[in-house]
């Protein structure tokens, strides 16, 4: 059996812009953000890609008209194969309803505030909810018209929850999803059981108290996009211990003792929230882009999503007998909060997933119309789904940069050794090879190395090349075997997807010190032979050479771009910055003297 998944709405930009004034700082706030899709062959997860790194629109909400194009491709097939659709959002009924009750049932609007709202929702639900619309979006932007009966739709959450339990090794477990917002919830917990998902609906928590979008309010506050920039105010966080007394906590979230909270306003009330925390932190309009001020607010919201998050694991803990929690949604990304989770839970082990944003739920989507159609499915945990490029591909993009570039081709073998003696020195290398990853990090097939142990490695790429804010930090990349001697990883045995974060061991905060964030604690991905020999080869000739057990690995791309696909890409991403070396599967590529 054929599935494909997807995510993705063609007119969501347009109206959420129109509609709900969804432009600028919050343009990234509406449904089908992180557009893409995913394809299954009988049962195996066989490829996936986001619709942004093919149409070079970060983040794009647009229909997945490319990464569905490519992905049929890439199996050698077309619409007419595949047996099922499956696409990540189901608003039926029971949901609109929901959705008309929080605008009927908002004690703070008029009548008439109550009228424009019910015509707006009214009019989402035509142009993009419902399941007529949905069919002839995918014939607009395919030119395929899908049967009604091959068209699944899977509710958000659960889409969220199958790729978390995929990616996990579909092994039973207990689970928490909590994001901005699906249907109409924001969390969801229970426990998955032979494949079988049962949701505690109790400790379920409606958009209107998202911890989600209250995080992403703060996000806005001070300065940031919201539903894009949340990992900058986690960074800040760490510019400072957690606050002792927190006005966020006291003064902002109510928490019930089920595990559950409520915030004061819905998200959307951004002046009321804007007055408020000026009260609570004294701010002002002036002051919201003061470092001081944004450490101290941020540390706030982080400590606020680790007291809350931790309050739900506790009484999810008292509800299942499981010993293993998969944590999937777009919270799942605080990876500062994911290791504090799991050290204070009484969870063997814990599992985030590299799709454990929007972007996973194409994979999830589909994923669960198979276990539906009673497909055997074969768990797999790679994240190297997307385009891969061959020799030609590559020589030909080198032609289209002949005059900027040179280069020399190495035996495939000798690639390792050569990229560790270019990294040996103070070099910063873009490294592009094999499959893409998939996912918002990049894990070792389209990102840019570095040596940490020179101090000021972290502000050269920051500003040289990655041109992005120099508070930011980057991630290590280490063996699986070496991560123990050099970061205390707790319970972790493992983290290939860059979701945890543990504190860097005090012999060697100096020696990867450029991986090391202002509180010394990095944010890691592990590496075996068997996940990806390229990049692990060259970790083990690196540490042979220098003694450093760790490269920094950031994504290759510069701030506002998707990660580069293609070797054109790697090409023009190389040339606009000051990198100094592109290894380009088994070229070496280096600038032509005087470009």
């Amino acid at each position: 059996m054929i599935i494909l998944g997807y995510n993705g709405f063609g007119k969501a930009a347009e109206l959420f812009a129109r509609l709900y004034r969804a432009t600028g700082t919050d343009r990234h706030l509406l449904f089908g953000h992180d557009s893409a899709a995913a394809l299954i062959v009988d049962g195996t997860l066989v490829a996936a890609v986001e619709e942004e790194r093919l149409n070079r629109e970060k983040k794009t909400s647009k229909f997945p008209s490319n990464a569905i194009g490519w992905v049929l491709a890439s199996g050698g097939i077309t619409l007419d194969d595949v047996d099922l659709v499956a696409f990540s959002w189901h608003f039926s009924d029971e949901v609109m309803d929901r959705m008309i009750g929080e605008i009927t049932s908002d004690d703070a609007l008029s009548p008439s505030d109550k009228f424009a709202g019910l015509a707006r929702l009214a009019e989402t639900h035509d142009a993009l909810f419902s399941r007529d619309a949905i069919l002839a979006d995918f014939l607009e932007h395919t030119g395929h018209r899908l049967e009604p009966n091959r068209l699944v739709q899977v509710p958000h959450h659960l889409a969220h929850l199958m790729t978390g339990h995929h990616l996990a090794g579909g092994r039973d477990a207990a689970f928490l999803v909590s994001d901005g917002r699906a249907e109409w919830l924001s969390a969801i917990a229970g426990e998955i059981r032979d494949g079988e998902p049962r949701i505690f609906d109790d400790l379920s928590i409606d958009s209107r108290h998202s911890l989600g979008m209250l995080f992403s309010v703060v996000t806005r506050y001070l300065g940031f996009t919201p539903n894009n920039d949340e990992y900058k105010v986690m960074a800040l966080a760490g510019y400072a211990p957690p606050p002792q007394s927190n006005p966020l906590l006291d003064h902002v979230v109510t928490r019930l003792p089920d595990g559950t909270y409520r915030i004061p306003y819905p998200a959307s009330a951004v002046p009321a929230y804007y007055a408020l925390f000026d009260r609570l932190f004294d701010g002002a309009p002036d002051r919201r882009e003061d470092f001081g001020f944004r450490v101290r607010v941020a540390g706030a919201a982080q400590q606020m999503v680790e007291v809350l998050t931790a309050a739900q694991l506790g009484v999810l803990e008292g509800r299942t007998e499981q010993s293993r929690l998969v944590f999937e949604g777009g919270l799942a990304l605080n990876c500062v909060n994911n290791t504090k989770l799991l050290e204070g839970s009484r969870f063997t082990d814990m599992d985030v997933s590299f799709g454990a944003s929007d972007v996973g739920v194409a994979l999830g989507a589909a994923l669960h119309a198979a276990r539906e159609a009673g497909e055997d499915l074969r768990a797999g945990t790679s994240p190297y789904l997307g385009p891969e490029f061959d020799r030609d591909d590559i020589l030909a993009a080198l032609d289209k940069f002949s005059r900027q570039v040179e280069w020399r081709e190495v035996a495939p073998d000798r690639v390792p050794e050569e990229t560790a003696a270019l990294l040996e020195g103070e070099s910063v290398v873009g490294w592009f090879q094999g499959r893409m990853e998939y996912g918002p990090r990049a894990l070792g097939n389209r990102s840019i190395l570095a040596n940490p142990r020179f101090p000021g490695m972290k502000d050269l790429i920051n500003e040289r090349i990655k041109q992005r804010e120099p508070f930011r930090p980057f991630a290590p990349v280490v063996l699986e075997e070496l991560a123990p001697e050099v970061f205390e990883t707790g319970r972790k045995t493992a983290s290939p997807y860059m979701t945890f974060v543990f504190p860097v061991r005090p012999a060697y905060q100096e020696i990867v010190q450029g991986a090391c964030h202002v509180d010394a604690t990095a944010r890691i991905q592990t590496v075996t032979d068997e996940g990806n020999p390229p990049l692990a080869a060259l970790l083990r000739r690196f540490h042979e050479l220098t003694g450093v057990p760790c490269l920094i690995n950031t994504s290759f791309n510069v701030a506002g771009e998707p990660i580069v696909c293609s070797p054109v890409d790697a090409l023009a991403c190389f040339l606009g910055t000051e990198m100094d070396h592109l290894v380009l599967g088994a070229f070496l590529v280096r600038r032509s003297a005087g470009s």
